[in-house]
């Protein structure tokens, strides 16, 4: 506590503007990168990319508009209905939701604490599985 022991709460402070000075511009990037997304990739553009393409565009798509989508699952469960509508795959929806685990706001954070080389080899790892987690799905559910 502050008033019982100064030195130890100003060390603290101290400690804590150093990591805010660490991750700050971290999380002026990640802030940049989702404007931008936020502003070009409107859910419009997602429904056309991902209901009209099939072979490895379709799937390049998914996995990136997964990866980059962000809110709580509730909210995209009305969206993931539409892109059923329009022609979407189960396999497509499926990887989609698979990728939303990588979330762009907590990559520097997994940096910070795991190393650089630990974060993109889980990424790798969920976009691979949910390749296997559609096509599983795909096998597994029938219109």
């Amino acid at each position: 506590m502050i008033l019982f022991n100064p030195e130890n709460a100003l060390l603290v402070w101290i400690n804590f503007l150093g990591f805010l000075k660490k991750i700050i511009p971290i999380l002026v990037l990640v802030l940049f990168f989702m404007t931008i997304v936020n502003k070009f990739l409107t859910e419009e553009v997602i429904k056309k990319h991902l209901g009209e393409s099939r072979g490895l565009k379709g799937f390049f798509y998914t996995s990136i508009a997964g990866i980059l989508i962000s809110g709580p699952p509730y909210i995209l469960y009305p969206m993931l209905s539409d892109f059923k509508k329009k022609g979407v795959t189960n396999f497509h929806l499926a990887v989609f939701l698979y990728n939303r685990n990588i979330k762009i706001p907590f990559i520097p954070v997994m940096i910070f604490y795991f190393g650089l080389p630990y974060t993109i080899v889980v990424s790798i790892y969920i976009i691979v599985f949910s390749y296997f987690n559609g096509y599983a799905l795909e096998k597994l559910v029938k219109e």
